[in-house]
């Protein structure tokens, strides 16, 4: 039956549309529907188009089969989208709509899926939030700066969306909505038509409900050929390196990975690492606050009485860095990617927490990005996975880490590890 189809897996959509089973315009108006009827709980959405239906009657007139053709797509508002403007969740910004689509939409909608509108962003893709919801537990946040996509593919409203990142402004919301979530690897695609903050750490990120859909996407998307790609054969565990306090459920999730690991035929070992991540994690604030201070400079210079405290301390902050210390903290980075790429090797990953916790009570912060920092600064493709959740039904996300080139790797693992923590129970805060 049709009304089903927009809830299963991406793949199974895409057939299903293909060989004429169901309409494009059928699911486009079916995500639409749920959309608005979950709005008032989510708050996710900035704006949706009103052209959805005729771009998916399109698609059903064309009769060529595409990828994700017929899927619908979220797009953070950050991103361009033609006709649409790009507010980058701040008063500051011109209301006047975009030409043209941001590269990653155009690839997106060349492929066949269909925009259903901008979801919300913390201002600027920094900490200051806006009024989304986390869908598991309307007080507490969904994490930011996704924070809008992130909320409504976790919801289930809409099967894939689009975000970008800059510290942990995709891993963390993709933990706490409890969604399956992707960091391209810095350079890998382009960022024309994005609103950046830091040259040197912004990437576009895909979020989806599942490991599995974030494969299908992330492949279509990169036109990466199909092939058989074996999942890691070791991973190192990592557990934080003390960059903060983690939660009491997290630290008991961490002690049964190795276990979860080898159900995967996965071999574990420890990260030892701690010094370089530490001083990564320093590095990475030293880089995002320099570089933002330039980004920001206009709009601090001429309304920063229209900026959040947060964004103002940030600038500040970065003003004060000089350039000195901003190219060594590029040079050490540039020596910890060729230290871990020979530790990783072609067929050994990361696993670690994605997020200190589950997501935190409270809708006036976002939660702490600290453990995105180091990964972040390396530019490597990193993938959230979700399954498992705390007995009060909180999502808690894993993140795979793997060096540039090794995206199949981190996916196929990726799908093996989500099968066990979905059916691993729910973890206790104690015994």
């Amino acid at each position: 039956m049709s009304s089903a189809y927009w809830t299963q897996p991406i793949s199974d959509q895409v057939s299903a549309v293909n060989s004429g089973r169901v309409s494009s315009e059928s699911l486009v108006v079916q995500v639409r529907d749920e959309i608005e009827r979950r709005e008032a709980d989510l708050s996710a959405w900035v704006g949706l188009v009103r052209d959805h239906a005729d771009a998916a009657r399109a698609q059903d007139h064309a009769g060529t089969s595409l990828p994700m053709r017929g899927i619908s797509l979220g797009v953070k508002d950050l991103i361009d989208v033609a006709g649409m403007p790009t507010r980058a969740g701040s008063v500051t910004t011109s209301n006047a709509p975009a030409d043209t689509d941001a590269d990653c939409v155009s690839r997106f909608r060349d492929l066949g899926a269909i925009i259903q509108g901008k979801t919300v962003t913390t201002e600027f893709g920094y900490f200051s939030p806006g009024p989304t919801r986390n869908p598991h537990a309307p007080d507490h946040t969904p994490g930011g700066s996704s924070s809008g996509s992130a909320a409504a593919v976790g919801a289930g409203v809409i099967p894939v969306a689009l975000g970008t990142q800059t510290a942990g402004s995709l891993t963390r919301p993709a933990a706490f909505c409890g969604t399956a979530g992707m960091v391209l690897a810095q350079g890998s695609t382009s960022l024309a038509g994005i609103t950046g903050l830091s040259e040197s750490l912004d990437s576009l990120g895909i979020l989806t409900r599942t490991s599995v859909d974030l494969h299908y996407a992330y492949t279509a998307f990169a036109g990466a050929p199909t092939r058989t790609v074996a999942p890691a054969r070791t991973a190192l565990v990592w557990d934080g390196s003390e960059l903060g306090t983690l939660h009491p459920t997290m630290t008991r999730l961490l002690q049964i990975v190795p276990d979860l690991l080898r159900e995967i035929d996965v071999e574990p070992a420890t990260l030892d690492w701690d010094d370089h991540v530490r001083t990564l994690a320093d590095d990475h604030v030293t880089v995002m606050s320099k570089e933002a201070a330039a980004t920001l400079r206009a709009v601090y210079d001429e309304q920063a009485d229209q900026l959040s405290p947060q964004l103002r301390e940030l600038v500040s902050d970065g003003q004060r860095v000089q350039a000195d210390a901003h190219k060594a903290a590029l040079v050490r980075r540039d020596r910890s990617r060729a230290e871990l790429d020979q530790r990783l090797g072609m067929d050994t990953i990361i696993v670690g927490p994605a997020a200190l916790g589950p997501a935190p009570r409270g809708l006036t912060a976002t939660g702490s990005p600290v453990l995105s920092r180091p990964w972040q600064l390396l530019g490597s493709p990193v993938v959230v996975v979700p399954g498992l959740r705390t007995e009060e039904g909180l999502p808690l996300g894993l993140q795979l880490i793997a060096q540039p080139g090794r995206e199949d790797v981190l996916l196929q693992t990726a799908i093996r590890l989500e099968r066990v923590l979905r059916a691993t129970p729910a973890i206790q805060e104690q015994e």
